[in-house]
């Protein structure tokens, strides 16, 4: 039963492994770090594009300015060759963004 048991602990060791920090930041996928968890934390507006684009987000930024970003997509052109494209951001004057 120890052994059972002792399995079934390393199999889920295993499992949950994927889903740890080291794995989102190596891929892209995980937020940047905020100092000191400050920030403004709204929900920005997200476009989903088709499989095979990157999607697109977008928020107010701050008073009179907008920031959109587009997500970081990894491309496979072969199963040897990969092609990462890299998230872009870009700030732009919107006079409809408020201050806080």
């Amino acid at each position: 039963m120890r052994w059972v048991s002792a399995g079934l602990v390393a199999v889920l060791v295993l499992a949950l492994g994927g889903c740890s920090q080291k794995y989102y930041d190596e891929r892209g996928k995980a937020d940047a770090p905020v100092a000191g968890r400050a920030g403004e934390d709204s929900p920005a507006e997200v476009y989903n594009f088709p499989d095979g684009f990157g999607n697109l987000a977008t928020k107010c930024v701050g008073e009179g300015r907008r920031g959109y970003a587009t997500t970081k997509f990894v491309q496979a052109e072969d199963e040897d060759d990969v092609v990462i494209i890299p998230a872009n951001a870009v700030i732009v004057d919107d006079p409809d963004c408020k201050g806080p």
